[in-house]
């Protein structure tokens, strides 16, 4: 397989780094779309991307704007940013290489694909990894400085050891996220991922995505693993699967 470092423009203009992990002959293309504050590099993305090219698949994974090695501040974007950014990756996949047929999204990456499968005309699949139901629901974890954020106007919080800017706008947006209608009227195939264990975002949304969508629709559960897929095996498992489960959607005639 073929690792490529690639950048492309986001709707403001801001150069975003991606990596494209390209099979010798790919059967389709997949986006991939990372954890709050994550980036294209985590272990997980990448384990899970490169159990997909093995069997095929092209993955396209990318720094959110002011993530990682990706242009723009981190404390301007919110989740519209991010499904915005996800837009511009697809296009920048049917312009170069060939637009993608499957979204593939991690914690509130997982809701940002859900967003904006409606907007890439050539997905028929869909999948999420321990998403939110209600990206709100990131609001939560955010409680301790939600009162500084909403006196001040933005807040700094740490996250796995790094310092991020919160800014009001990002807990507003979140609050008009539209969710509950962009799963009902998703109209691709949707395999959604969860673990029972998961502390961070509960058993409780895989259960909300997958009775709010229509069939095509299919759930596994990950067992005991943890939010982040810190277990290389679990990460490597969901590659697979997903590969398995995408074929019969994105197959060659």
């Amino acid at each position: 397989m073929d690792s490529r470092k690639v950048v492309f423009h986001n709707a403001d203009g801001h150069e975003l780094a991606a990596r494209l992990e390209l099979p010798e002959d790919p059967i389709a293309y997949a986006l991939f779309a990372h954890c709050f504050t994550c980036s294209k590099n985590y272990k997980a993305v990448t384990n899970i991307s490169r159990a997909l090219c093995a069997r095929g698949i092209a993955v396209l994974r990318f720094d959110f704007t002011g993530l990682g090695e990706s242009e723009g501040e981190f404390g301007d974007t919110n989740f519209s940013t991010n499904v915005t950014d996800l837009v511009s990756a697809a296009g920048f996949l049917g312009d170069e290489y060939q637009a993608p047929k499957i979204l593939i999204g991690h914690s509130l990456g997982g809701a940002a694909v859900l967003r904006a499968a409606s907007q890439v005309p050539a997905c028929v699949a869909v999948a999420t990894i321990a998403a939110p139901f209600d990206p709100a629901h990131l609001a939560g974890l955010l409680a301790p400085v939600r009162a500084v954020i909403e006196e001040r106007g933005e807040a700094e919080v740490v996250i796995g050891g790094t310092r991020f800017r919160i800014k009001k706008q990002f807990l507003d947006d979140l609050e008009e996220s539209g969710m509950r209608q962009a799963i009902r009227e998703l109209g691709r195939a949707l395999l959604v991922f969860h673990s029972p264990a998961d502390t961070v975002v509960g058993i409780e949304s895989a259960q909300n995505i997958f009775l709010t969508a229509r069939h095509p629709k299919s759930f596994v559960s990950l067992d005991r693993a943890d939010h982040l897929l810190l277990d290389e095996s679990d990460s490597r498992y969901v590659g697979e699967v997903i590969s398995a489960w995408a074929g019969k959607y994105v197959a060659k005639p």
